[in-house]
C-alpha cells in the first residue's frame, strides 16, 4: 500500500501540557489518555472529540509534576486546549493542567515547552494545625500531610 502524497496527509499540532498533583499521586500514560478522551467527549460530544483525534505522544510524571505532549489535528487546536483545560482528575486523583504551548513538531515542542525545568522538591517537618507534620515544599508551595491526605499551603501560612 502506498503512502498518501504530502498534500493529502493529515496535519498535526503538538500541545505541551504540564500536570501537577499531590506528592503521592501515581498517574500513568494510559489513565491520562483515557481521562483526556472522556474530558473531550463530555465537552464536545463523541463526534466532536473524534474530530480532535487527541493522542498522548510523550508522557512523564515524577511525583507531583509531569509533562505531556498531546497530538491534535491542526485545525482543532482551540477545541483541544478547551478539552485539556476541563481535565481536573485522573482516576480519582485531583490534577491541575496547564497548556505550556503549541508546536508543529514533537521536537520543537520538547525544546520549547518541556525539559529539565523540574521543580525542586524538599521534604521537611512543619508546624501546622498545632502539630508537627510531614510536608513537601516546592517553589514556595507546601503540601502538608494531614490524616492521610494533603493540604495545600504557602510559606506565609506556616509563619
Amino acid at each position: 500500500m502506498k503512502h498518501l502524497p504530502k498534500h493529502l496527509r493529515p496535519r498535526w499540532r503538538y500541545v505541551g501540557v504540564t500536570v501537577e498533583s499531590w506528592p503521592d499521586a501515581e498517574i500513568d500514560r494510559k489513565s491520562f489518555q483515557r481521562n483526556l478522551w472522556y474530558s473531550a467527549g463530555n465537552l464536545l460530544g463523541e463526534t466532536g472529540s473524534a474530530e480532535l483525534a487527541l493522542s498522548v505522544v510523550r508522557f512523564r510524571f515524577d511525583g507531583p509534576t509531569g509533562e505531556v505532549i498531546v497530538r491534535v489535528r491542526r485545525d482543532e487546536v482551540d477545541r483541544a486546549r478547551a478539552a485539556i483545560a476541563c481535565l481536573d482528575e485522573i482516576d480519582g486523583t485531583p490534577v491541575g493542567v496547564r497548556v505550556a504551548g503549541v508546536s508543529g513538531t514533537i521536537r520543537a515542542c520538547e525544546e520549547k515547552y518541556m525539559g529539565d525545568r523540574r521543580e525542586h522538591q524538599d521534604q521537611r517537618h512543619v508546624a501546622f494545625g498545632g502539630a508537627d507534620r510531614s510536608a513537601f515544599v516546592r517553589n514556595g508551595r507546601v503540601d502538608i500531610s494531614v490524616d492521610g491526605a494533603f493540604a495545600g499551603a504557602t510559606n506565609l501560612d506556616l509563619q
